[in-house]
């Protein structure tokens, strides 16, 4: 039986698995104990990455898996994005901050203070670089697509937990690991960090492996099913999602068809 932590980095084709040897080799496991160590409360959730004129299909769904899980264990999951990501969740009645593309740091101060969060947590949520822009995977700058979400996160960072999900540098959460990202892989590396990272092959796949860690840890069911995923990844795609990789309106992620999304999902759920 595989761990589940190796379950989420298999097919790994940008870096991640050089980045293991540098965070718990639990980190599933770890993310799972911070969140069910934290009072029920609300959560929120980051997701939403800007990919040629849409948000990506990567991100949205392990979000929602996580606040699925987080409801069902006593905690009141809001997810927060922006303009990109609308109508995405609403339909799986969960809250939604949509922060604006021009917003201030006090405009992100307030949503700390309007919500009281007891944890954050970030899928797939671009933050600003070390050379402080909002970079995508090609380097191309998306700063003018992306709202200001990462500062909700270093504006909590050292006072209110959090976690970052991430599969290629360029993520919350990655600034955990600034110098490794320069070294070993070829990008410039987020410089937003989190109280714990999680790295996998496709950021959904991390996102179901808190998911079956928390599933495995508490004995509740927890861990989403193939089909839900796939629906829900095909009605983003009606709103206008598109494949990270591929930037094709298609019911894939990063390149992987949802048939490889299903046996993930059949491994992790062998992993509990």
């Amino acid at each position: 039986m595989e761990k589940i932590e190796d379950v989420v980095l298999r097919y790994s084709g940008r870096g991640m698995q050089k980045l293991r040897n540098y965070i718990p080799d639990d980190f599933c496991h770890q993310a799972a104990r911070e969140i069910l160590s934290w009072e029920k409360g609300i959560v929120l959730l980051a997701t939403g990455f800007y990919v040629a004129g849409f948000a990506e299909t990567d991100g949205p769904a392990g979000t929602v898996a996580v606040a699925k899980a987080l409801k069902k264990l006593g905690y009141t999951p809001m997810i927060l994005t922006d303009e990109f990501c609308e109508g995405f969740f609403e339909k799986e009645d969960i809250g939604v901050i949509y922060l604006d593309m021009n917003a201030t740091k006090e405009d992100c101060e307030n949503v700390l203070k309007e919500y009281s969060p007891v944890g954050l947590i970030s899928i797939e949520r671009c933050g600003k670089n070390v050379d402080d822009r909002y970079a995508n995977m090609r380097g191309v700058d998306i700063g003018k697509y992306t709202a200001p979400v990462d500062t909700v996160f270093r504006l909590a960072y050292g006072k209110i937990p959090t976690i970052g999900v991430g599969d290629g540098g360029n993520e919350i959460g990655m600034g955990n690991l600034v110098g490794i990202i320069s070294r070993k892989l070829n990008l410039v590396p987020c410089k937003v960090q989190t109280d714990v990272l999680v790295i996998a092959s496709v950021s959904n796949w991390g996102a179901y492996g808190i998911v079956a860690a928390l599933e495995k840890m508490t004995s509740e069911k927890l861990l989403v099913r193939i089909d839900w995923i796939e629906n829900y990844i095909k009605e983003t795609v009606d709103m206008g999602s598109v494949d990270g990789v591929t930037h094709e309106h298609v019911v894939s992620v990063d390149g992987y068809d949802i048939s490889v999304e299903k046996e993930i999902i059949g491994e992790l759920g062998r992993s509990i």
